[in-house]
Parts: C-alpha cells; structure tokens; sequence
C-alpha cells in the first residue's frame, strides 16, 4: 500500500459491503477481511449494471476484489 493510503475498515467476504465493527450489517455474517483491493460506491442497485453484476441490491460502499 501506498504511503498516506488508507483502508477503511474490514469487508464482508459473502457480499463484498465495507463493514465498520464485528459483523456485517447486510449478511450478518461475522466472515470478514482487511484484505482487500478497490472499492465503488452503489448508490442506486436498481439502475447499475455493476451492481447487477456483483449481485448488489442495497447502496452503500462494496469492494471489488476481496481475499
């Protein structure tokens, strides 16, 4: 990572949402990572081919590449 970047928080493995705590809010599930690589922001699932494609039905904040 570069000097003065950032990760913010821990990403849900199942659904790839940017998660701040223990659990995923989402899911629910408690199966999470800081290893993870760019992120976009959904704001409505309904009209984004992107969302689609990644299976995204609520907005908020998604990674796109989770390990």
């Amino acid at each position: 990572m570069a000097a003065g970047r950032k990760k913010q928080g821990q990403v849900c493995r199942e659904c790839h949402r940017l998660v701040e705590g223990e659990a995923c809010t989402v899911c629910g599930t408690s199966n999470l990572s800081t290893d993870w690589a760019g992120y976009i922001v959904i704001i409505d699932p309904e009209h984004s081919e992107i969302a689609k494609r990644m299976n995204i039905r609520l907005p908020g904040r998604y990674a796109l590449k989770v390990r």
